[in-house]
């Protein structure tokens, strides 16, 4: 038996004394013990704000994408020795790869993001300028810093790394430090995954922080720039919550919790369609992964009434073919739940669950269960458990008591609204599914359910070939839900990072506000130089550069010629009767044609550093542009993004953003819009 150790403060350490117990899942071993009496964990925290938060906050968004990457790619090549230990949680090869490279997987997504949406800064500019003023000399921008603080993850025990990982990378890009507090339970796991991360020498000194066993008076020391996420029971969460010091000091909290979530069978389904086939595996394939130990896991079930035998014999032929025991023998799909305190707590719900208006249909005790290469006596081993709820409306157990485990109730509903009002019933879920192939059922159960639900999965024959299915959260999409859900948000792309800065409203002059952001705002001060921008280099583009364009007259050769090469023969550019009566009162020149003249005057036609030109963004046509209307051109370095070098052999660049402006003879704005450009590097990261 060994003590399990935390990481603080730059050191691996030991508290005092024996602390909990760390049970192997299939033969209730002692494996280690945890405990953090003792351990300087209020110095932790400020540790974490002085150290790693000095580092982390100077580094630029890119720089902080490009560690994520690095880390990512370290930890794969490593995983080897997370599934050994993975195994000691009674989870399946198939779970364990969820959690390990599921989460390996959602650094790399905020890596990208991170290298294709944000700054090569340590502020971000969230959204284009306010104009607050007629003259356009005082804007409003909102922009995005780093916090000075501390995030305290506080996880669950059913995904050690994944569970990590998800709150890890969108923190770390913000900026900010991180202190782990992984679920007892699970928690060598979590430890085996930042022992590789420390030992990988890719993480800055006070990044990353665990700590392994109670949080002792780190909730005393919070301040409000540091930042609280949960994950795990309601309860538990509420608690936290209501701490005085997280009132006090207004920090913010994102919890997120165990719900009822809910599989609909849409009442258009016919045992005969591959819909119908699609419900039932999915509803079992969310019963028995991680054995039911999911925080999106389906524990409701809500079918029509007409299909309830169908649907329960089908099921109970499923889950009866579903081998329970050790992972490591072959055949085997289901493992043990975490430990024997863990069964106990699903064994009370079933009860509960039973005596409250439930009938179980298979399972239900986990004393008759029979299992493969493991000791039943022993091993935390559950068997799947189908539930029956007759009267669902009037059974208040059933949406609101949660077996933690590989259990789920069946019940049915007369009509559509039926089901709908039943999704409600669960309070606000995580995740629900509804399994139509009707577009019309999909429009009324949705638009009427969407409200209690952090994400929705409509599943049909079209979208199962790619689906990765109901209980699966992805990096790019919301991962969260309102009411007993928690009422909190991670993931979902970019949102999550905004969770860890701090958004400022700035007021001020363009020139100000261009100084403050570093990126070129219409109507700050611009550079003018005889060298045209093309013909600089990447380093050598500073802010503002400006290249104010010759003119040109636009003429009917030039409309009549771009219609015959585009096929664009819209009336109001090639019908004079026709244009005569639109808006306009004449023929004017396409859009295109004034951004393809426009191109004429501002490009530099020779070889240079400008690689390519691959994107035009925000584009606005603000007024048309006439036979013999004169046109003129002001583009401006707006902002520049350095691109790693993956190769040596590649060609060191970055993109610039330009802004285009497009006058005619009065002054008058005609078009709006951005182009992105590929600019070579004198200097590459291979030097």
């Amino acid at each position: 038996m060994q003590h399990l150790t935390s990481y603080i403060m730059g050191k691996w350490v030991q508290g005092e004394g024996e602390g909990r117990k760390i049970h192997h899942a299939l033969t209730n071993e002692t494996l280690y013990t945890v405990t953090t009496e003792g351990l300087p964990l209020a110095e932790s925290l400020q540790y974490g704000r002085q150290v790693g938060g000095e580092i982390l906050s100077a580094m630029t968004f890119q720089q902080r994408g490009q560690m994520l990457k690095a880390l990512a790619k370290y930890l794969l090549e490593h995983k080897a020795q997370l599934y050994a230990i993975s195994a000691q949680t009674g989870a399946t090869k198939a779970d364990s790869w969820v959690d390990i490279e599921g989460g390996i997987a959602t650094l790399f997504s905020y890596s990208g993001l991170a290298n294709r949406e944000l700054p090569d800064d340590t502020i971000w500019p969230e959204d284009e300028m306010i104009p607050l003023s007629k003259q356009g000399q005082f804007i409003g921008h909102h922009i995005l810093t780093s916090r000075r603080g501390v995030a305290l993850h506080i996880n669950a025990f059913n995904f050690p790394c994944w569970g990590m990982l998800e709150k890890l990378a969108p923190t770390w890009l913000a900026g900010m430090p991180a202190i782990i507090k992984p679920a007892t339970a699970s928690a060598q796991l979590t430890q085996a995954m930042v022992k590789l991360m420390v030992d990988s020498g890719l993480v800055p000194d006070g990044a990353i922080q665990l700590v392994c066993g109670g949080v002792g008076d780190m909730f005393e020391h919070l301040d409000f720039e540091d930042v609280v996420t949960f994950t795990g029971s309601a309860s538990t969460g509420q608690k936290l919550k209501s701490h005085p010091r997280i009132i006090a000091k207004s920090v913010p909290f994102t919890m997120e919790a165990d719900s009822l979530n809910c599989a609909i069978l849409g009442d258009d389904v016919q045992p005969e369609q591959p819909e119908f086939a699609l419900f039932i595996k999915e509803v079992v394939r969310e019963m028995t992964a991680k054995a039911g130990q999911k925080c999106t896991a389906i524990r409701r079930i809500i079918v029509p009434k007409n299909q309830l035998e169908n649907v329960k014999q089908a099921l109970l032929k499923r889950l009866s073919a579903t081998t329970v025991g050790d992972p490591a023998v072959e055949g085997v799909r289901m493992g043990a739940l975490i430990n024997l305190e863990q069964r106990q707590d699903v064994q009370e719900k079933v009860n509960y669950l039973r005596d409250h208006g439930c009938e179980v249909l298979c399972g239900g005790q986990f004393e008759k269960l029979d299992v493969i290469g493991a000791d039943s006596q022993y091993g935390a081993f559950y068997p799947p458990t189908l539930l029956y709820c007759a009267e669902p409306f009037n059974s208040t157990a059933v949406h609101e008591i949660e077996a933690f485990g590989p259990v789920a109730t069946l019940m049915s509903y007369d009509n559509i609204e039926q089901a709908v009002q039943l999704a409600i019933l669960g309070g606000g879920s995580l995740a629900g599914t509804l399994v139509t192939a009707d577009a019309q059922v999909a429009q009324t159960v949705i638009r009427a359910s969407a409200r209690v639900h952090g994400r929705m999965l409509i599943l049909n024959e079209a979208s199962a070939a790619e689906s990765t299915g109901h209980g699966s959260p992805l990096p790019l999409l919301v991962h969260g839900g309102p009411g007993r859900a928690g009422g909190g948000e991670e993931l979902g792309g970019l949102r999550a990072v905004k969770h860890y800065m701090q958004r400022t409203a700035i007021q001020g002059s363009p020139s100000m506000l261009t100084a403050i952001t570093k990126q070129w705002i219409r109507g700050a001060d611009t550079i003018a130089d005889v060298v045209h921008p093309f013909r600089k280099h990447f380093e050598d583009l500073a802010i503002g550069d400006t290249l104010l364009t010759a003119r040109r007259t636009v003429t009917e050769a030039d409309i009549a010629n771009f219609a015959c090469l585009s096929g664009d023969n819209f009336y109001v550019h090639v019908d004079k009767i026709g244009a005569a009566q639109s808006l306009f009162g004449e023929r004017i020149a396409h859009g295109y044609f004034v951004v393809s003249a426009a191109a004429g005057l501002f490009v530099d036609a020779g070889v240079g550093p400008v690689i390519a030109n691959y994107g035009m963004e925000s584009l606005r046509f603000i007024e048309p542009v006439k036979i013999g209307d004169t046109i003129q051109v002001r583009l401006t370095c707006k902002k520049k993004i350095k691109k790693t070098q993956k190769l040596a052999e590649d060609k060191p660049n970055g993109v610039v953003e330009w802004d285009v402006q497009v006058f005619n003879q009065d002054d008058t704005v005609v078009a709006l819009y951005s182009i992105l450009t590929l600019v070579e590097r004198r200097v590459g990261d291979f030097h």
